[in-house]
């Protein structure tokens, strides 16, 4: 059952745009490395000639494929890319932000230090992260054209892929839900849009909550 409601809130979330060229991919900090081997596989198929990664938080040995010590997120996804063919003078890095909000905030700020004149947006990240994603930059980013992107990958294939990079299952779900609970109360605080909730999915987040994947709310 815990797979049955789980899948609901993947599928809602996922909210996968199709590509199109845009002046820069912004990756988004996230403690999953295959958000960066995905960013590096559509930068070398030139959807985009720029890339800005955007993560302040600190991980530590055994995240994000680091292996001994603790290194800024975006620092450790741009190795990421760059070991994945990304030239390390198409990187630029945004190493404040600590939320989907201020990816968003911090990024606008570097553009304006760096005058850079970007105006469309490939947003990268997990695929269960595209919908609170779209939802925040709709607020945070409405002055630039963006569309949310991810590997295309199912549920099943997408758990499959964080147990090789020691995700635990526990902590996609916890996020997930998590994630849904923000897309309910944060557009009340300004931080995101509004998007329409169906049922069944509200359903689902409240099955899971129960079954005790509670580790992400927000208080």
């Amino acid at each position: 059952m815990i797979d049955q409601y789980a899948k609901i809130l993947y599928d809602f979330h996922y909210f996968n745009q199709p590509l199109q060229k845009s002046d820069c991919i912004l990756l988004l900090g996230s403690h999953d490395p295959s958000v960066a081997e995905y960013t590096a596989e559509i930068f070398k198929e030139n959807w985009a000639e720029n890339i800005i990664v955007s993560g302040g938080v600190m991980r530590k040995s055994g995240e994000l494929r680091i292996s001994e010590g603790e290194k800024l997120e975006a620092e450790a996804l741009a190795e990421i890319m760059i070991e994945n063919g990304v030239s390390k003078e198409k990187i630029i890095i945004e190493d404040k932000a600590t939320n989907t909000g201020e990816n968003f905030i911090f990024t606008k700020q570097l553009l304006k230090e760096k005058k850079l004149d970007f105006q469309s947006f490939i947003l990268v990240q997990k695929p269960y992260m595209l919908r609170r994603t779209y939802a925040t930059a709709q607020i945070q980013f409405q002055d630039f054209g963006f569309i949310t992107s991810s590997k295309s990958d199912t549920y099943e294939s997408y758990l499959a892929s964080c147990e090789e990079n020691q995700i635990s299952k526990y902590r996609v779900l916890s996020n997930m839900v998590g994630d849904l609970q923000r897309l309910k109360i944060y557009p009340e605080k300004g931080f995101m849009a509004y998007t329409e909730i169906p049922e069944n999915v509200w359903n689902a987040y409240e099955k899971l909550l129960e079954l005790g994947f509670d580790g992400r709310q927000a208080g």
